[in-house]
């Protein structure tokens, strides 16, 4: 099986703890600190420092459960910046498209890069150590580089280089000898695997598959049979055998259907508040389809109670709107969305949650007229352009709509809570941070 094939070297570099390291730049006092980073209204633990994780504070544990650390360790805690961790993934994916044509972004924190044929294998470490200063240096975010003959390899790889501090964060299994390559797959637990869930994991020990070697070992056509054809091109992957394509993120294809939606901070029982909850929801949707150059046909909100309050009226429903013409105009989103939810709304209850759903979505290009419409269609295009411009440039909601409720001094009581979230350093000009010399 071993030495693993080498025609190929794919690159995965992977932000470690990516949203607790966006936080330590901007505020350099929480290095070395035990620090938690919130999910939505701070209700569960999201990222986690390594402080933290020696702490034994699981992810996704309830924030309630971990605060006597605070007092016993001096746990440190933040409300999520998913604006500020946003463009500070966007600047790192923008450095690391230097080092290849041939660029893959997986998630906000990770990233592929194919590296096959531009160096000797013996270069490849010393690439990856370069990959590694330069997003330091220009960013200051701690990161980690796995390189494989393949991809999953490579996420293998990864992982390595982020749990033994002897490779300095960067490790390529092309340059170890086979020997040495079958000791580590021997050491790290099957569930360790790409894509191997809590469910398949199971499966496999059952079947005295423990280990990354017992897989790579496997036969793969016995694997699609038991399992499925992803669980044979997992295998033929371990072997070193390239199986999964490098896919440029352009090629991604568009949202077929997107959705809004968030539990408020507090529960809201006023239809004008859901009605603001419900309009902001469809500018950030109807931000996005504008994105992906496309229109929708129909609107669909829905609206629920909060199921956990045994002692008040449940109740949750979704009404779905068709509309004339397909648009992305998020003036015509939300005057459907509120003639939606004006027939859905029942008085007198406390509302936890709304959301909208854009559906039926197509080129803008492909999008039919109605001989009887009075509107512009042109002249929409260009307000909806010109507003996703200044926000893009000036920061998020520098101009939205009225109905959001964004208004001078109006305090939007179901917006989420988030009671200790840092500035947005990037992307909002009143949020800079200022150095005094």
């Amino acid at each position: 099986m071993l030495a693993l094939p080498s025609e190929r070297a794919i690159a995965l570099i992977d932000g470690n703890n990516f949203y607790v390291s966006c936080e330590r730049v901007f505020n350099p006092k929480l290095i070395g600190q035990p620090l938690v980073i919130l999910s939505n209204n701070d209700g569960c633990i999201v990222s986690r420092s390594q402080e933290a994780r020696d702490l034994g504070i699981p992810m996704g544990m309830p924030f309630f459960k971990a605060k006597h650390f605070i007092q016993s360790h001096g746990l440190q805690w933040l409300s999520s910046n998913y604006t500020l961790y946003g463009d500070m993934s966007a600047r790192m994916m923008h450095v690391l498209a230097e080092f290849s044509p041939d660029q893959e972004i997986y998630s906000i924190d990770e990233c592929f890069l194919d590296l096959s044929h531009m160096m000797t294998n013996q270069a490849l470490i010393s690439y990856g150590k370069t990959i590694k200063e330069r997003i330091d240096q220009y960013l200051g975010l701690p990161t980690c580089v796995g390189i494989g003959p393949s991809k999953t390899l490579a996420k293998l790889a990864n992982h390595i280089a982020k749990k033994n501090p002897q490779f300095e964060g960067v490790f390529a299994w092309s340059t170890l000898p086979a020997h040495e390559q079958l000791h580590w797959l021997q050491r790290i637990a099957v569930g360790e695997v790409w894509g191997v869930g809590r469910r398949i994991n199971a499966s496999l020990e059952q079947m005295g598959i423990n280990t990354v070697a017992d897989l790579a070992q496997a036969n793969p056509e016995m694997m699609r049979r038991r399992f499925s054809v992803v669980m044979a091109r997992t295998v033929t992957e371990l072997q070193g055998i390239s199986c999964l394509a490098m896919s440029d993120i352009e090629d991604t294809p568009d949202k077929q259907q997107i959705i809004s939606s968030k539990s408020f901070g507090q529960e809201v029982t006023h239809l004008q508040h859901l009605q603001e909850a419900v309009a902001s929801y469809i500018c950030r949707a109807a931000e996005k389809l504008r994105a992906q150059n496309s229109v929708c046909q129909y609107v669909s909100v829905f609206v629920r109670t909060n199921p956990f309050a045994q002692n008040q009226t449940q109740y949750r429903n979704q009404i779905t709107i068709p509309l004339s013409i397909a648009t992305s105009d998020s003036r015509r989103l939300i005057k459907a969305a509120f003639f939606g939810l004006e027939r859905i709304y029942q008085p007198g209850l406390r509302y936890k949650k709304a959301g909208v759903i854009l559906s039926d979505i197509s080129p803008a290009a492909q999008q039919q007229e109605d001989l009887f419409t009075k509107i512009d269609q042109k002249k929409s295009a260009q307000v909806m352009q010109t507003m996703d411009q200044l926000n893009h440039l000036y920061g998020a909601n520098t101009l939205t709509l009225a109905g959001t409720g964004a208004t001078l001094g109006n305090v939007r009581n179901w917006r989420m809570r988030a009671n200790h979230k840092s500035q947005c350093f990037t992307t909002r000009w009143d949020e800079i941070p200022l150095v005094r010399s």
